[in-house]
C-alpha cells in the first residue's frame, strides 16, 4: 500500500494496536490514516514550520509532535483536538516520544539539549544537557527509568529519566547519529548514522555488540520489532532494511520509495512495516515469508485436534461442536463432515495410509470413520469418562486412547474390538503414543506418571516417576529407545525407554510445559510452554540450544518438520510461527486465527502446516518450498547432499553434508514470466548473494 501525502514525510508512527497510521510533512500537519484503507481520517493544523517528528501514546489517545517552530504539542489521537503546546527549546525539534505508560514526553533538540516533560500539565520537568551539537533523535526505554539520544557529536548519550544524570557515553559511529531506539526488554539499544552503519549497543554496560554495515548511504531511521527479534532500517538510498537480530543477517531489503526513506517503524504484531520517505509518500509494507493458504471454515465451536494424511491432501479436525471434518488441502473445501459424537471432540488422528480417522469425545467414545466417504465405521465403547488422546500404530491395525477414566485402552483398527485395557493410573490420561515399532505404548497422567506398556500382552513394564505435578504430553523416539515428558510442573524428562531410567531433567521452564516432541533423526526436542516461550534441547545431553521467544501467551502446541529443520508453534494469542530449528530464528508469524491456537502439525512434505483454534477454524498455511533433499535408502534414509527440484525430477546443486543447509524458504526464486539474468561478478557467501539477481 502506498498514501501519497503531498509533501516531503519526514516521521511516520503506527497505532499500538495497528489500525491508524500518523505521518508528519513539510506541509507543516499531522496527518492520521486508516491502516486498511488508506483512507485519511484526521488533519492536524497548528504548527507554523514543517514537521520533524511524531509519536502516539500507547494506549493511542494522543499524539506528540515536534517541529522547526521550536515546539512541542500534544493532540487528541480522536478529535485532532490540541491539548498542549510545549515550549522551552530555543532551536527546532528533531525527536519526540512518549514514556509507554504516557505520563512524560521526552524531546530532542538542536538546541543541543533532551528536555522532559509533564504530558497532561505540559511542564518542563528536566533539561539534560552534555551534547556538543544538536539532538537527532531521542527514546524512552520500556519501563521509563532510561532514556537514550543521539546526536550530530558522533555519540549516543544514556540518561536517568528521574535524575536528569547522564548514566553513559557510548562512542564508536564516526559521522552524526541520526537514529536511536531501545530493544523492548531494554537490555539493547540501536543506533543509526550518517556513516552508514547501524550499531547494536548493550544497554546496561555501553558495550557495542555489532556494526551491521551494506548501506551506501546515512541510515536515517531505526527501529526494533515488538519482539525484540529483528531491526527494521530506512536510509538515504532510498530502501527500507530488515535484520535478524540473533545472527546480525540481512533478512530483506524493501525497494520502492524514490527518494530517500526518513522514517519506519513495525506494527506491534511485527507483520507490518510502514515506512515514510522525501518521494511524498508513506508505504506499508507485509513483513511475513510464506503466505496463507487456506481458512478453513465450518465448525462452530473451539477447534481442539488437527492432524494431516499421510499424503498430505487431507486435513481432519475435531471441534467441541461435537462433529469430525475432513478438508482438502489445496482447496480448503469441506470433503465431509463426520457428525455422531454427542460431546466436544479432543483428539483426531489419521491412519498413516489415510483410508481411517479415529477420534476421541467427551461423550466416552472413540469413533472411526472412513476417510474417503466420512461414514461412520465403528463406535468404540468401554471408557466411562472422557477421551482426551487417540492414536495409531505405524502399521494402522490398532488403535490407543487415554481416558479421565484412569486408562489406557488398546482397540483393533479393523473390528473395533477392544484388546487391552491398561490399568495402573491413578488419575486421568492426558497424553498417549505408540512406539514406531507399535509393540510399545506410553503414557502422561494427571498423577505425575509416565507408563510404558506392552501392547500385546497389556502388560505394564515401567512406571518412570520424577514429576511431580500432571503430565501433559509424552512422544518416543523414533528409534524406540527414548521417551520425552513435559508437565505442569515446569519440567520436561528425558527417560531410557526400556529400563525407565531419567536420563535428563530439562529445568529452564518458568511456568506449565504443555507440548513435546522429539525430531524425527532424535538428535534434539522441542517444548512449548504456558511461560510464552518454545525451547530447544540437544536430546542427549539435556543442554538447551535456544529460546525461542515471539509469543505473547501460552504456547500450547509444538511440532518439528520431518527433516528437523523448522519447528512449528500455536499460542493462546492466536499466532502460528515457524522457527528456524538450528539458530532459533524466528521465520514466520501467521496471524489468521482471533483466539488461542489448541493444536499445530507440519504435514509430512513439510510444505505446509495446519493450526486448530478456538476461534472454530482450521488453518492451512502454504511454505512454498523451492528445493526438496534427496534421499538414499541404504540400507537406512540418509541424506546425499543433492538439492531437487521440488517435483524431486531436476538435480539443482550439491551442498557437502558437513555444511549446514539454509533453511529453503531463503532462496530466490526467479518467476518463468520474467526476463531474469544472474550476475555472478561480485557474488557474496550469505543473503546478499540476491543482489546477483537482475530482473
Amino acid at each position: 500500500m502506498s498514501i501519497r501525502v503531498g509533501s516531503p514525510v519526514k516521521s511516520v508512527a503506527f497505532s499500538t494496536d495497528g489500525t491508524r497510521i500518523i505521518s508528519g510533512s513539510d506541509d507543516k500537519s499531522v496527518q492520521v490514516w486508516d491502516t486498511s484503507t488508506g483512507k485519511q481520517l484526521n488533519v492536524l493544523n497548528g504548527h507554523t514550520s514543517w514537521i520533524s517528528s511524531i509519536a502516539f501514546s500507547t494506549d493511542g489517545t494522543r499524539i506528540v509532535s515536534g517541529s522547526h517552530d521550536k515546539s512541542v504539542r500534544v493532540w487528541d489521537a480522536s478529535s485532532g483536538k490540541q491539548l498542549n503546546v510545549l515550549n522551552g527549546h530555543t532551536l527546532w525539534i528533531n525527536s519526540v516520544a512518549f514514556s509507554t505508560d504516557g505520563t512524560h514526553i521526552v524531546s530532542g533538540s538542536s538546541d543541543k539539549s533532551v528536555r522532559l516533560w509533564d504530558t497532561s500539565t505540559g511542564k518542563q520537568l528536566n533539561v539534560l544537557n552534555g551534547h556538543t551539537l544538536w539532538i537527532n533523535s531521542v527514546a524512552f526505554s520500556t519501563d521509563g527509568t532510561r532514556i537514550v539520544s543521539g546526536s550530530s557529536d558522533k555519540s549516543v548519550r544514556l540518561w536517568d529519566a528521574s535524575t536528569g544524570k547522564q548514566l553513559k557515553v557510548l562512542n564508536g559511529h564516526t559521522e552524526s547519529v541520526f537514529s536511536v531506539t531501545f530493544s523492548p526488554d531494554g537490555m539493547r539499544i540501536v543506533s543509526g548514522s550518517d556513516d552508514n552503519s547501524v550499531r547494536v549497543w548493550d544497554a546496561l554496560v555501553g558495550k557495542l555488540l555489532t556494526v551491521l554495515n551494506g548501506y551506501t548511504e546515512s541510515v536515517t531511521s531505526v527501529a526494533f520489532s515488538m519482539d525484540g527479534t529483528r531491526i527494521v532500517s530506512g536510509s538515504g538510498d532510498k530502501s527500507v532494511w530488515l535484520w535478524d537480530v540473533s545472527t546480525d543477517k540481512q533478512l530483506n531489503v524493501l525497494n520502492g520509495h524514490t527518494e530517500s526513506v526518513n522514517s519506519v517503524a513495525t506494527s506491534t504484531d511485527g507483520m507490518r512495516i510502514v515506512s515514510g520517505s522525501d518521494d511524498e509518500s508513506v508505504r506499508l509494507w507485509d513483513t511475513s515469508m510464506c503466505k496463507q493458504l487456506n481458512a478453513l471454515n465450518g465448525h462452530t465451536e473451539s477447534v481442539t485436534s488437527v492432524a494431516f494424511s499421510t499424503d498430505g491432501m487431507r486435513i481432519v479436525s475435531g471441534s467441541d461442536d461435537e462433529s469430525v471434518r475432513v478438508w482438502d488441502v489445496l482447496t480448503g473445501k469441506q470433503r465431509n463432515v463426520l457428525n455422531g459424537h454427542t460431546s466436544l471432540v479432543k483428539s483426531v488422528a489419521f491412519s498413516t495410509d489415510g483410508t481411517r480417522i479415529v477420534s476421541g469425545s467427551y461423550d466416552e467414545s472413540l469413533r472411526m470413520w472412513d476417510a474417503s466417504t466420512g461414514k461412520q465405521l465403528n463406535v468404540l465403547n468401554g471408557h466411562t469418562s472422557l477421551v482426551k488422546s487417540v492414536a495409531f500404530s505405524t502399521d494402522g491395525t490398532r488403535i490407543v486412547s487415554g481416558s479421565h477414566d484412569k486408562s489406557v485402552r488398546v482397540w483393533d483398527m479393523s473390528t473395533g474390538k477392544q484388546l487391552n485395557v491398561l490399568s495402573g493410573h491413578t488419575s486421568w490420561v492426558n497424553s498417549v503414543a505408540f512406539s514406531t515399532d507399535g509393540k510399545r505404548i506410553v503414557s502422561g497422567s494427571h498423577d505425575n506418571s509416565v507408563r510404558v506398556w506392552d501392547t500385546s500382552l497389556g502388560k505394564q513394564l515401567n512406571v518412570l516417576s520424577g514429576h511431580t505435578w500432571s503430565v501433559t504430553s509424552v512422544a518416543f523416539s523414533t528409534d524406540g529407545t527414548r521417551i520425552v515428558s513435559g508437565s505442569h510442573d515446569t519440567s520436561v524428562r528425558v527417560w531410557d525407554a526400556s529400563t525407565g531410567k531419567q536420563l535428563n531433567v530439562l529445568n529452564r521452564h518458568t511456568s506449565l510445559v504443555k507440548s513435546v516432541a522429539f525430531s524425527t533423526d532424535g538428535t534434539h526436542i522441542v517444548s512449548g510452554s504456558h511461560d510464552k516461550s518454545v525451547r530447544v534441547w540437544d536430546a542427549s545431553t539435556g543442554k538447551q540450544l535456544n529460546v525461542l521467544n515471539g509469543h505473547t501467551s501460552w504456547v500450547n502446541s509444538v511440532a518439528f518438520s520431518t527433516d528437523g529443520a523448522r519447528i512449528v508453534s500455536g499460542s493462546y494469542d492466536g499466532s502460528v510461527r515457524m522457527w528456524d530449528a538450528s539458530i532459533g530464528k524466528q521465520l514466520n508469524v501467521q496471524n489468521g486465527h482471533t483466539w488461542s491456537l489448541t493444536s499445530v502439525v507440519f504435514s509430512t512434505d513439510g510444505t505446509r502446516i495446519v493450526s486448530g483454534s478456538e476461534d472454530n477454524s482450521v488453518q492451512v498455511w502454504h511454505m512454498d518450498p523451492h528445493y526438496i533433499r534427496e534421499q538414499a535408502n541404504d540400507p537406512s534414509p540418509r541424506y546425499t547432499g543433492w538439492l531437487l527440484s521440488t517435483d524431486g525430477q531436476a538435480y539443482l546443486m550439491f551442498v557437502p553434508l558437513d555444511a549446514r543447509l539454509p533453511d529453503s524458504f531463503n532462496i530466490l526464486t526467479i518467476p518463468h514470466s520474467a526476463a531474469s539474468s544472474v550476475d555472478f561478478t561480485n557474488a557474496t557467501i550469505g543473503p546478499r548473494w540476491r543482489d546477483c539477481y537482475c530482473p
